[in-house]
């Protein structure tokens, strides 16, 4: 229940932060645009901030498709161990110290 009534309190707090910076961003745009007209140059144009997008939702394997990756892994790694072997017969044994 605790641990519950503190995740809630955190993104409220987090969301109070994230309006907060918009809010000062506006405010900066303001201000610097006020004193680039004062200074006689045009306003500048700012882009929006990206929004916030909502992450895809994570697909699950089937056990088949899961045992499929598994398996071409797995050889590649021994297709890369057997490059480094016949590296080693074509310039002699590497010395591993």
């Amino acid at each position: 229940m605790l641990n519950w009534l503190q995740k809630v309190l955190q993104t409220k707090y987090i969301g109070l932060l994230e309006a907060d910076v918009a809010r000062l961003r506006a405010e900066n745009r303001a201000l610097m645009n006020s004193l680039l007209g004062s200074a006689g140059f045009p306003p500048v144009e700012f882009p929006e901030a990206p929004q916030a997008q909502p992450l895809p939702r994570l697909r699950k394997r089937s056990w088949h498709q899961i045992q499929a990756w598994r398996e071409t892994e797995s050889n590649r790694s021994t297709a890369l161990n057997s490059d480094e072997n016949a590296f080693e017969r074509l310039n002699g044994p590497v010395p591993h110290s």
